[in-house]
């Protein structure tokens, strides 16, 4: 019988680290749906649909072969011009870091551009991004959980080195976990 495949364990998570990355979408920009890997059977469930009338603003997803101390792959958001369809690769050049707490535990999103599309591939760090992008992301996060009566808290927005330096820990905690 032939083992299933899994995204987070059997996708590489790139040949060209750090300076691109693949993100496995899960969430399209511009849904209410929040979809999450399942982690043991490697297809996605639909968690929810978001209670507020809110939509994610930022294709969503994970970096294979990560693990964080919240026992999820380490979560990436993808700047794109266009709704990428969930369980697509997409390479990407991590730009940054939303540091979070998700009711009350670290829940850090990486902030990524994708390298395929030239209306942002251009962009190498947090700091060359437009005002308000920032500022819908953390609008996005801050409320998205209100009506369910959950509380995130959106602590910073930091720059390419801090997020390469999670992800290599990212990374670390995987082997160490699933491999070691």
């Amino acid at each position: 019988m032939k083992e299933q495949f899994n995204p987070w364990h059997d996708v590489t998570p790139g040949t060209n680290l750090p300076d691109v990355v693949k993100g496995i979408i899960e969430i399209p920009k511009g849904t209410r749906a929040k979809y999450e890997l399942d982690k043991e059977s490697g297809m996605l469930i639909l968690d929810r649909v978001i209670y507020s009338s809110m939509y994610y603003p930022a294709n969503y997803g994970f970096i294979p072969k990560t693990y964080c101390d919240d026992k999820d792959p380490l979560d990436i958001l993808i700047l794109t011009q266009i709704d990428v369809v969930p369980l697509c690769i997409v390479p990407a050049k991590i730009i940054g870091v939303m540091r979070m707490l998700d009711g009350g535990e670290a829940d850090d999103k990486l902030i990524a551009v994708s390298a395929g599309d030239p209306s942002v591939n251009h962009l190498n760090d947090i700091s060359e991004l437009p005002p308000h992008t920032v500022l819908e992301l953390r609008a996005f996060f801050e409320d998205y959980k209100k009506l369910e009566n959950k509380a995130v808290v959106v602590e910073d927005f930091l720059g390419r080195e801090i997020a390469l330096e999670i992800l290599q820990d990212a990374f670390k905690l995987y082997e160490e976990t699933f491999e070691g």
